[in-house]
């Protein structure tokens, strides 16, 4: 499976690193474009200032140039947290998309979104600390009337980026049921 795999606000860390490698060892080819061209963030503060200074439509630009070339292979695209919502973005996008991993997030979702048939599944903390309370209802709501075929999985009680050892939300319990979980899900596809 060929999949695009986009980094977190806190950027392109040794965590996602892991991550396509994790996937590569399961016999998929991985990449993961650096959207903040090189910059890593310590803090919460210091990646979110750092992504507003860039803006969610210049971050769209480079993820789709980077998706671009590859698209005609049918990707699965995925991501963690703000990348989650770039893969949704981007899979909904596009026509060959195979499948949506999303982990610790999701985006809008435009009212004449087509996802006929599309295979996604959600992993996220329970409650997310980072999400407003009532937000899962309403984006499974409206990613199956789009036409997606969800599965949400929940971590009761792991923090929002729970699965990066590097921040104060790991939760390894959690992250490794999310990795045997996703990596099944991609043999699905």
């Amino acid at each position: 499976m060929d999949i695009m795999l986009f980094h977190s606000t806190f950027g392109l860390r040794p965590a996602v690193r892991a991550a396509a490698d994790r996937l590569r060892a399961a016999g998929h080819e991985v990449w993961t474009p650096d959207l903040f061209e090189g910059r890593e963030f310590a803090t919460l503060e210091e990646a979110r200032a750092h992504k507003n200074e860039v803006g969610l439509d210049e971050l769209l630009k480079r993820a789709i140039v980077a998706a671009a070339p590859l698209s005609e292979r049918g990707l699965v695209y995925a991501g963690f947290s703000l990348g989650a919502a770039v893969a949704q973005n981007l899979a909904l996008g596009d026509e060959k998309t195979r499948g949506l991993l999303l982990l610790h997030g999701t985006s809008d979702i435009a009212a004449d979104a087509k996802a006929d048939g599309l295979p996604v599944q959600l992993h996220v903390a329970d409650p997310d600390p980072m999400e407003p309370h009532d937000w899962l209802t309403a984006w499974y709501l409206q990613m199956g009337r789009a036409g997606a075929d969800v599965e949400v999985h929940r971590y009761p009680g792991a923090g929002h980026l729970y699965t990066d050892p590097d921040l104060p939300d790991y939760d390894q319990d959690a992250a490794e049921q999310t990795w045997r979980v996703a990596l099944g899900f991609l043999e699905t596809l």
